[in-house]
């Protein structure tokens, strides 16, 4: 098993219900995908370095999880498709 972060950046227009959904969603694909969610590091509205679809800022979420190498590519390619998600990034961390 190895260790992943995945950082989600989600839009600013959104409600705290809306953004919780999206996040639960992000931890749904990796549990389907046979990863296990460790940690879900939320950092709040914080300014963007450039703008992004109009917008000058927006939400950070640091989702920590452990699974085999094929789990990534299958929640990247969901999180590809959300709406909310404005930028992501998945990282695989050193051990």
């Amino acid at each position: 098993m190895n260790k992943y972060e995945l950082a989600v950046v989600l839009s600013a227009k959104l409600e705290d219900e809306e953004r919780a959904a999206a996040i639960e969603k992000v931890k749904g694909y990796i549990t389907r995908f046979g990863g296990t969610v460790t940690e879900v590091e939320e950092c709040g509205k914080r300014r963007l370095a450039y703008e992004i679809q109009k917008m000058k800022e927006a939400f950070y979420y640091f989702v920590k999880f452990e699974s085999d190498s094929n789990c990534p590519n299958e929640v990247e390619a969901r999180v590809r498709l959300m709406e909310s998600v404005i930028r992501y990034l998945c990282v695989k961390q050193e051990a």
